[in-house]
């Protein structure tokens, strides 16, 4: 007898088993990361075979997002501009941050604007969080420096100010960005499909492939209570940023009379306005994009809202707020209700 197939066939069968072994031993699965940034926590939830992307390195990265464009950190290159530093060189991420609250600025006829950072610190909204009522006489002594018309990124990464008191207050577009920021990183470790969170602002990319499902996310009521949990809408996300603004995130509350401040002031008049646009969220390709658009519906009426909209088709929006029953009610646009579950 001819042993040589007998054990030819033996090796092969030996060799088909292990490779589905390692096929097994190799099967996708959920990562989470959970932590702190910002003033706020992030959470990541990736899929992969094995750890890819581990929590010291996301610390480490957001370390370097707030030491380029956090208001709060004195070492910061934004607070040295502040502080009047004009030789501070910004690095990319202040760059992009720049670009982009620019283009927003200018779509937004001025309702976005970065510079509103000395009347944010002036209501006490900012890290001094002294909060103060302001004339009108002081609101518009306070105007002249507020403009993005009035800054610019020159050739050698500098930045050049009209005046030296124009307070730069990324904010409302920062932790979006810093969303992407995450994400790109995560993508250049080869991870495909993952949900990152950072105070709320999100990015999906890819799917839920261990549920075979898309990401789901649920968008908050804004008449809820600080302590409760309830939810509006559920949606389903592939490839979209998302940020949400509203009033009922970030007020002040006077200590002796218990009145309550909205976190919006408007740029051009410097006043803090009342509107009835409850929340704003919006989904785009990009986070920094998203975020920046939600803080600009928040001063806009419906109206002007779904013209925008009509406008910009890669946004997806939703906009609950107030009619004139004091019935909260909802805008959506056509492509956000496809993403209703």
């Amino acid at each position: 007898m001819d042993i040589k197939p007998f054990y030819s066939c033996l090796f092969f069968l030996f060799i088909l088993l292990s490779c589905q072994d390692k096929k097994d031993e190799a099967r996708n699965d959920f990562f989470i990361i959970q932590g702190e940034a910002q003033g706020s926590t992030y959470s990541i939830k990736y899929i992969a075979t094995e750890e890819i992307v581990v929590k010291s390195q996301i610390d480490s990265l957001l370390k370097v997002f707030d030491l380029s464009l956090s208001t709060y950190r004195s070492d910061s290159k934004i607070t040295k501009l502040n502080a009047g530093d004009s030789t501070i060189i910004v690095d990319d991420l202040f760059v992009e941050t720049f670009r982009a609250s620019n283009q927003i600025y200018q779509e937004t006829d001025g309702l976005f604007d970065p510079t509103i950072g000395v009347l944010i610190n002036a209501y006490g909204f900012g890290p001094s969080k002294k909060h103060q009522n302001l004339s009108q006489k002081e609101v518009d002594s306070l105007l002249q420096y507020v403009g993005f018309s009035k800054v610019k990124l020159e050739s050698d990464l500098t930045i050049s100010k009209q005046y030296s008191q124009t307070y730069f207050d990324f904010n409302a577009i920062a932790q979006g960005y810093s969303v992407d920021v995450v994400v790109d990183f995560l993508k250049a470790k080869g991870i495909k499909n993952a949900i990152v969170e950072i105070g709320g602002e999100l990015v999906a990319i890819g799917s839920n492939t261990i549920d075979h499902k898309k990401w789901v996310v649920g968008i908050d009521d804004p008449l809820q209570e600080l302590d409760q949990r309830k939810l509006i809408v559920t949606i389903g996300i592939e490839n979209l940023g998302m940020a949400t603004s509203g009033n009922y995130r970030k007020v002040i509350t006077d200590s002796i009379t218990g009145e309550k401040f909205v976190h919006i002031i408007n740029p051009k008049t410097g006043k803090r306005e009342k509107n009835n646009i409850l929340s704003a969220t919006v989904l785009a390709p990009k986070c920094i994009m998203a975020d920046g658009y939600a803080t600009a519906f928040m001063l806009m009426s419906l109206e002007d809202i779904q013209a925008f909209s009509e406008k910009h088709a890669d946004l997806y929006i939703m906009i609950l707020y107030a009619d004139d029953k004091n019935q909260l009610q909802q805008f959506t646009t056509a492509n956000f209700s496809k993403l209703i579950l």
